[in-house]
C-alpha cells in the first residue's frame, strides 16, 4: 500500500462507517471492513508520521486516564421544564405565545441517556465535555473519539458546540449485561446508566468495546446564521452526524399532540430508549428574545411521557431522618422492574399520605415512577386485602436517637440538635460537589468522626489535625492529610457555595446563586421583603432564610470567619441616571431581545425584576404587552414604552 492507497482506504472505511453506524445503511461485510482496516494499521505502524487525524485507527481507545479534568462549556447546557399532559402543554403554549405568537415548533423524541457536549475548531473535534452542573463538565475527549457516530473532522471551520445524547441501543444493552452476567460482574440497571458509565470510563478501550450511539439535539455557541432550528439541525446532519428516527415541524397544539401520540404509541418500537419528546420554538429570533429563566429555556420544554405503573406489596416502612431534623417514612417494598429499573422504595412524603390513603403493612399497591423522580405509591388496592395487612402506627421517637419526636402533624420533627442523623446529614451535605465539594467526606468518614467525639458540628472540621485522626481506627497517614488538605482547599469558595452549603430548607443551587448576586455575606441582614424581591425566590423560601439565620447567626459568621468565601464581583457604580436604584420590569415584544435591554438597564444601576409590584418604578413594555401591564396599571406604576425610555436615558 502507498501513501495514495493509505488515503482512499481511510476514505472508504470512514464511508463504510458513516453507513453503518450514522445512516443504519451498512454497505459492505465486517470482513471486508477488517480486511482493508488491518492494511490500515500496517501502513500506519510503518508510515506514523503520514497518519491521519481521521483515520478509523484513532478510535480504537487505548488511552487509561488517571481522572477526568474539569472543563467550562462555552455556554450553558440547560435542563428543560417538564409537562405531563395536555393540559401543561396548554398552558406552556399560552405563556409562550405571550413572549411571541408568530412562531412555529420542532418536535423530536428526548432520548435517555447521558448529556454530551463537542466542541469543534478548525473543522477538527478538539474537546467532548460531559454536561456537569450545565456550565462546567468533565474533559472526556479521548473516550468521545472512540464514538463512531461522532465525526472526528467536519466541513465547518469556524468554532462550534454540538450537543446530543450518548445512548446504548437495547439489543446492545442486552449484550452488555449478558456479558457482565457471565464474568460475575452486577449489570446495569437500564441503558441510560450503561451509557453513562460506558461514557465516563477511565480507560478509552472500554468505552469504545461499548458500541455507543451520539444523537445531535441542539447546537452552543456558534456562528451559523440559519433562522430557523429545523434548518440548522439539517445542516448539522449534512456534517456527519445520525438524524434522529423522528424530527417534525408544527404550527398549533393540536398538531404537536399528535405528534406527541404516534411517538409515545411507537416508542418501543425504537432502538433506543425514549422518555418523553422535544419542543422547540421553531423560529431563532424568537428563541433569543424569549431567553431563560433562572433554570430553565423559556422556548423549549419535555413533555414526558406517561410513567409506568406497577402492582407491588408494602414490606415495611422506614424513617428517615434529614439534616433539619424532619423524619421521612419511605415504603419498601416487593422488588419490582419498571421499564429496566428494579425499585424496592417508594417515598410517602409525609405520615399524613400514610393515614389519608390508608397505607398497610402487606398491602398491595399500585406504584409509579415517572423518569428520575423517585417511585410513589399512587394507589392502595383494598379490595385485594385478606386479613395479613398491619396498620401502621406514628412513630413517637427518633429512629436515630431516641428522642421524643415533636409531632407537627404533617411533619414530625427531632429536636435534638446533637442527634447523628441531623449531624451527620448536614455535614454531608456541607461538603458535596454543589456545596463546598470537600472530597473525603463520604457518609462512612463522617460517621466515623461523629462517633468518636471530635466532630459534633460543621464548624469541628476546622479544628482537625493530622493527629486527631490518625488515633482513630482506619485513617492512615495518606488518607487523613488528604482530608485535612481538603478542607483547606474548601476555604475561598466563591460565596453561593457557602450559601448553599449551611443547608437552609428550600434553598437550593440556583436560590444560593440569587441570594449570593443580591446580597453576598449580608444575606443575614436582609429583611423578608427585600429576600422575596429577589427573581425566583417566594415567601416560603424568604421565611426560611430568617428562620434559618435567627437560629444559626453564630455559626454562619463562624464559618464565614474560617472559610472567608470570595464575594460576588461588585459591578461598578453607575453614573447618576433617572434609572440608578430603581425597579423596572420589562414586557412585551421590543426592537431588541429583553436580555439586552435588561443588560442595560442594569449597567446604569437599575434593578430588573420579573414580576410588579408595589416596588417597582417603572414598567417598560413593547407590543403585546400583557398581564403585567395590566397589573401595573392598577398599581400606579408609571409605564414607558421602549421609545420613551430610550428618551429619558
Amino acid at each position: 500500500m502507498n501513501n495514495q492507497d493509505y488515503l482512499k482506504a481511510v476514505e472508504k472505511l470512514n464511508l463504510y462507517s458513516h453507513h453503518y453506524y450514522v445512516l443504519d445503511d451498512p454497505i459492505t461485510t465486517d470482513e471486508v471492513y477488517d480486511k482493508l482496516y488491518h492494511e490500515v494499521v500496517e501502513y500506519e505502524e510503518i508510515n506514523p508520521s503520514e497518519m491521519l487525524k481521521n483515520s478509523p485507527t484513532q478510535r480504537v481507545g487505548d488511552v487509561v486516564s488517571d481522572g477526568f479534568t474539569k472543563a467550562p462549556h462555552l455556554s450553558r447546557m440547560w435542563s428543560l421544564e417538564d409537562i405531563f399532559d395536555s393540559d401543561g402543554l396548554e398552558k406552556w403554549l399560552t405563556k409562550t405565545y405571550k413572549l411571541d405568537s408568530n412562531i412555529s415548533f420542532y418536535c423530536e423524541p428526548k432520548f435517555d441517556g447521558a448529556s454530551l457536549n463537542l466542541v469543534y475548531e478548525n473543522g477538527e473535534l478538539i474537546q467532548g465535555i460531559t454536561r456537569g452542573d450545565g456550565e462546567i463538565g468533565e474533559l472526556i475527549t479521548q473516550n468521545v473519539k472512540t464514538i463512531k457516530s461522532i465525526p472526528l473532522t467536519i466541513a465547518h471551520q469556524e468554532r462550534i458546540e454540538i450537543r446530543g445524547e450518548v445512548v446504548i441501543f437495547k439489543d446492545e444493552f442486552d449484550k452488555i449485561n449478558e456479558l457482565r452476567l457471565k464474568e460475575g460482574e452486577q449489570v446495569f440497571a437500564n441503558p441510560r446508566n450503561a451509557a453513562a458509565g460506558s461514557l465516563r470510563q477511565l480507560d478509552s478501550s472500554i468505552t469504545a468495546s461499548r458500541n455507543l450511539v451520539f444523537l445531535p439535539y441542539g447546537v452552543g455557541e456558534d456562528t451559523l446564521e440559519h433562522k430557523l432550528l429545523s434548518d440548522k439541525m439539517n445542516f448539522i446532519y449534512e456534517l456527519g452526524f445520525r438524524k434522529p428516527p423522528q424530527s417534525s415541524t408544527c404550527k398549533n397544539f393540536d398538531e404537536i399532540e399528535d405528534i406527541y401520540k404516534v411517538m409515545n404509541r411507537d416508542r418501543d418500537s425504537y432502538s433506543m430508549m425514549l422518555d418523553g419528546m422535544v419542543i422547540k420554538v421553531n423560529e431563532i429570533s424568537s428563541q433569543v428574545d424569549m431567553g431563560y429563566t433562572v433554570k430553565v429555556p423559556r422556548f423549549s420544554v419535555a413533555y414526558k411521557f406517561p410513567a409506568v405503573e406497577k402492582i407491588t406489596t408494602v414490606r415495611e416502612i422506614i424513617l428517615q431522618v434529614g439534616r433539619t431534623g424532619a423524619v421521612t417514612p419511605v415504603a419498601i417494598v416487593e422488588p419490582t422492574d419498571i421499564d429496566g429499573v428494579v425499585v424496592e422504595r417508594a417515598t410517602l412524603h409525609n405520615f399524613d399520605e400514610i393515614d389519608r390513603k390508608d397505607i398497610r403493612l402487606n398491602d398491595k399497591v399500585i406504584i409509579l415512577r415517572s423518569g428520575d423522580v423517585i417511585p410513589k405509591i399512587i394507589k392502595v388496592l383494598t379490595h385485594e386485602r385478606d386479613g395479613s395487612e398491619v396498620e401502621y402506627k406514628r412513630p413517637t421517637e427518633c429512629p436515630t436517637c431516641r428522642s421524643e419526636l415533636l409531632d407537627e402533624g404533617v411533619l414530625l420533627k427531632c429536636q435534638n440538635l446533637t442527634c447523628e442523623s441531623r449531624v451527620v446529614n448536614s455535614i454531608y451535605y456541607f461538603a458535596s460537589k454543589s456545596c463546598l465539594n470537600i472530597d473525603g467526606l463520604g457518609t462512612k468518614i463522617v460517621e466515623a468522626l461523629f462517633t468518636s467525639g471530635l466532630v459534633k458540628s460543621v464548624v469541628d472540621l476546622f479544628d482537625l489535625t493530622l493527629d486527631k485522626l490518625l488515633a482513630l481506627e482506619g485513617f492512615k497517614e495518606k488518607k487523613s492529610q488528604n482530608l485535612l488538605d481538603s478542607l483547606q482547599n474548601a476555604k475561598g469558595s466563591d460565596y453561593w457555595r457557602f450559601l448553599n452549603s449551611l443547608g437552609i430548607e428550600h434553598v437550593g443551587e440556583v436560590a444560593s446563586k440569587t441570594l449570593s448576586d443580591n446580597f453576598g455575606s449580608n444575606f443575614i441582614n436582609a429583611t423578608k421583603e427585600e429576600i422575596v424581591e429577589c427573581e425566583g425566590i417566594g415567601e416560603e423560601m424568604a421565611e426560611s432564610v430568617l428562620e434559618f439565620v435567627r437560629v444559626n447567626r453564630e455559626t454562619i459568621l463562624d464559618l464565614q470567619a474560617i472559610l472567608e468565601p470570595k464575594e460576588p464581583e461588585q459591578k461598578e457604580e453607575a453614573v447618576e441616571n433617572p434609572f440608578k436604584g430603581k425597579t423596572a420590569v420589562l414586557t412585551g415584544t421590543m426592537s431588541e431581545s429583553r436580555g439586552a435591554i435588561k443588560d442595560m438597564l442594569e449597567s446604569l444601576g437599575a434593578k430588573v425584576s420579573g414580576s410588579v409590584s408595589k416596588k417597582t418604578d417603572f414598567l417598560i413594555y413593547g407590543e403585546d404587552a400583557g398581564s403585567k401591564y395590566d397589573k401595573a396599571m392598577s398599581l400606579g406604576v408609571e409605564c414607558l414604552t421602549e421609545n420613551e425610555m430610550r428618551k429619558i436615558i
